[in-house]
């Protein structure tokens, strides 16, 4: 494809998206548009937005929003608006709530299905459906997919990748490519002529697509990461080319929804929700009905047999760093602010993550505010984006801190590097929901192996991804969550204590040290010789590495 007639692919189907939005929920694509303006103009127009999207004080279409986003599944169902764009939006939501109808659980093992399949070549062919990718998105997620790719690539494995269909169109990237190519990794895009209204006929497209691109490249296996939409097309597209699939769980998105709510009231009632219990169970679904299953860690892995999955069909492959960070020597903390040219107190703290609610990022904020006003002489820097950042500019004005706050927002990625070694020590400071206390993050590992001390709520996902993969001690200082008082504690004491520091720098890069690509990667070799019933032997599997 030309990259005229490229363009012109791409100018039809967002000109179909965007007719269709404004034909449905014309609020709902201004909040989108903007969520996309500049941070500064963002953090002042997004919040009115959200409410007059989000409370129900937008007509019949609003409190249907409202009821959705409160998880009440019931009064979507019941309702019967009068007006064309409240029928619109009733109609869009159901739509929404018929993707998350049971499928059936039961494993694919058909002996026609069976028969299909061949042995897997050495090195085994790969083919990754994913939900967004670099270069459009940078996240945890992305960057994750993105060492596994490369990691598998470099050794040997045939890997292709797709990511959800529309992406990343969707997300506003009008000059996407077919396929974007980074570090060598091509993410090729599957972009339908249009976007049809009936979210049953989108999942269609997405299923024929995928299929299509399991055709051409006739890969082994195909691996597939939560949420459930793009599992559900991997699953549809694997059966109907007769291929095995892995099913790499890498969140609970309903505990992740739950947590997204504003107040630990509506957090516990999201839990109780219908819409809480169709993801659930959806997510749980696809799990049993994967050929195998990869998870991120040992709470997740127990939570996914408390929900019935055998615990000899998951393989838990941790969240790694590339080799090469451990190698390279990280400018000190000082140098790195010089080179990103920030002006700050003398020490400096923070994170780099998304600026989400359940990461508890306001802890950093007051905890800053409370060292200050004790006479420690500390900024804070939090980089990254997010729905928490208009409220944690807002936070640090109220703190009296701003001028000692620092919000770059989304960085490209090899600054956000630098950016985590020009802090003193990072802090973790995740809010205690479910999602936090079973999900690990990556950006604990990120800085152990940049080299600098890490302070963590204690949770178990967070305890689990700082200590040896053994089960030592923790390499982190651990802090109960929401603890100010504790937290506050911690950071001062930590600041103050260049003897603690350099210890759990030291520990920190051990613990680091096991968790690289280089050495996990070979993890995902068992979970396709399970998928596809080849057991590895000592000699294929070298063969495979």
């Amino acid at each position: 494809m030309t990259r005229v007639s490229e363009l012109a692919h791409n100018v039809r189907f967002t000109a179909s998206y965007v007719v269709h939005a404004l034909a449905t929920d014309p609020a709902w694509l201004v909040l989108q548009a903007s969520r996309r303006l500049p941070a500064r103009v963002s953090a002042v127009v997004v919040p009115g937005v959200e409410r007059l999207v989000g409370d129900g004080t937008g007509g019949a279409a609003g409190r249907l929003r409202a009821a959705w986003a409160a998880g009440d599944v019931t009064t979507v169902r019941d309702a019967a608006p009068r007006g064309r764009t409240g029928r619109r939006v009733r109609a869009a939501l159901l739509g929404q709530v018929a993707t998350l109808e049971p499928t059936g659980t039961d494993r694919p093992t058909s002996p026609d299905r069976s028969a299909r399949r061949a042995a897997p070549s050495a090195p085994v062919a790969v083919h990754h459906h994913l939900t967004n990718s670099l270069p459009h998105t940078q996240s945890g997620y992305t960057l994750r997919s993105h060492a596994i790719l490369t990691a598998q690539r470099a050794a040997g494995h045939r890997v292709t990748a797709t990511t959800r269909v529309g992406y990343p169109l969707t997300i506003g990237a009008l000059g996407a490519r077919r396929t974007d190519v980074v570090d060598g990794v091509g993410y090729a895009r599957l972009v339908p002529r249009s976007l049809p209204a009936d979210h049953a006929r989108r999942a269609e497209d997405g299923t024929a697509l995928l299929a299509a691109e399991l055709e051409r490249h006739r890969p082994d296996v195909v691996h597939a990461t939560t949420p459930w939409t793009t599992g559900a097309a991997a699953r549809a597209a694997a059966e109907r080319a007769g291929l095995p699939w892995v099913y790499e769980v890498r969140g609970l998105p309903e505990e992740t929804w739950a947590a997204s709510h504003a107040t630990a009231a509506a957090r516990e009632a999201a839990t109780r929700s219908e819409r809480y219990a169709l993801v659930r169970a959806k997510e749980t679904e696809l799990a049993l009905a994967a050929d195998h299953v990869v998870t991120l860690s040992a709470t997740m892995r127990d939570e996914l047999v408390g929900r019935g999955v055998p615990a000899g069909r998951i393989t838990v492959v941790p969240n790694a760093v590339d080799s090469a960070l451990l190698d390279a020597t990280a400018p000190t903390p000082a140098e790195a602010r010089a080179a990103l040219g920030l002006r700050t107190a003398p020490q400096v703290v923070g994170t780099v993550s998304s600026l989400v609610g359940y990461e508890g990022l306001d802890t950093i904020l007051r905890t800053v505010a409370t060292l200050r006003d004790g006479g420690t002489d500390v900024s804070a820097l939090v980089v990254g984006d997010g729905v928490a950042r208009p409220g944690l500019l807002r936070l640090a004005a109220e703190l009296g801190i701003a001028e000692h706050v620092h919000l770059p927002g989304r960085v490209p990625r090899d600054v956000a590097r630098t950016y985590l070694a020009a802090l003193d020590v990072v802090l973790v400071p995740r809010r205690p929901d479910r999602v936090t206390g079973l999900v690990t993050p990556l950006k604990p590992v990120e800085a152990m192996a940049t080299g600098r001390p890490v302070v963590a709520s204690d949770l178990p996902a967070l305890r689990e991804v700082c200590s040896p993969l053994d089960g030592g001690a923790p390499a982190a200082l651990l802090v109960p969550a929401d603890d100010q008082v504790a937290w506050v504690d911690a950071v001062g004491g930590l600041l103050g204590d260049a003897a603690r520091q350099e210890a759990l720098v030291a520990a920190g890069r051990d613990v680091a040290a096991e968790r690289t690509w280089s050495r996990l990667v070979a993890r995902y070799d068992d979970a396709y010789a399970a998928a596809t019933g080849t057991p590895l032997t000592d000699e294929n599997r070298k063969d495979r590495r």
